[in-house]
C-alpha cells in the first residue's frame, strides 16, 4: 500500500510540512511506505491556468492516481485552505480521489480555525470521491515546537491526534473482510 503525501504549503520550512513529514515518518515505523508531492514546487503556470497536460502536473496527478490513501497538509489563511492547493486539487479528474482514504492535516495561528479543514478542505475532498476522509488534525504553532536539535515537538493534544490519525490510516488500509476473502481465492 502506498501513501501520498501532498503538502500544500506555499512556504519552506513550514509547519504544516514539518507535520506532514513527522506523520510520514509515523507510517514508515508501521511498516507503510509513501511518496510525497510539494505542490510549491509544481510550475506556477500550469497550476494557475489549469494545464493538465504539463509533465509535473501529469506526474503529480498520477502519483495521486497510483496512491492507495493521502495525506494532506496545508496552512489555513483566513478561514481557508491554501489556495495553491486548491489551485492542485482543481487539477485532479473529477473521480481524482475515488477508492482513497485521505488524512487532512492543517496549521493555523489560531484554534478559530479549526472548522476550516471541516467546512472548507472537506468537502472538496469529497466532491473528489475519495473513500473515506478520516478526522482531521490542526495545530497552531503553540502546538509545536521545532528545534534543530530535536526536530518536531508536538503538544500532548496534538500528538494523541497525530497518534489516533496515523492509526486509522494504517487501519483504513488493511484489507477489508471481503476484499481479504477475494484475494485468498485467487
Amino acid at each position: 500500500m502506498t501513501i501520498l503525501l501532498i503538502s500544500g504549503s506555499p512556504a519552506q520550512p513550514s509547519s504544516s510540512n514539518r507535520l506532514l513529514q513527522h506523520i510520514g515518518e509515523r507510517l514508515a515505523v508501521l511498516g507503510h511506505r509513501y511518496n510525497r508531492i510539494h505542490v510549491r514546487d509544481l510550475p506556477p503556470r500550469a497550476l494557475l491556468h489549469g494545464l493538465t497536460e504539463d509533465p509535473s502536473v501529469q506526474r503529480a496527478v498520477q502519483a495521486v492516481r497510483d496512491a492507495d490513501a493521502v495525506v494532506i497538509a496545508t496552512p489555513v489563511y483566513k478561514a481557508s485552505f491554501a489556495g495553491i492547493l486548491k489551485a492542485f486539487l482543481d487539477l485532479l479528474p473529477q473521480d481524482g480521489l475515488a477508492g482513497k482514504v485521505v488524512l487532512p492535516i492543517a496549521t493555523g495561528g489560531s484554534q478559530s480555525h479549526l472548522l476550516a479543514l471541516d467546512y472548507a478542505l472537506r468537502p472538496v475532498l469529497q466532491a473528489l470521491e475519495a473513500r473515506h476522509v478520516l478526522a482531521s488534525i490542526f495545530a497552531t504553532p503553540q502546538q509545536l515546537q521545532w528545534t534543530e536539535e530535536h526536530g518536531l515537538l508536538l503538544a500532548l493534544p496534538i500528538a494523541a491526534r497525530v497518534d489516533a490519525g496515523v492509526a486509522a490510516l494504517s487501519q483504513a488500509l488493511l484489507p477489508r473482510h471481503g476484499e481479504f476473502n477475494d484475494l485468498q481465492s485467487a
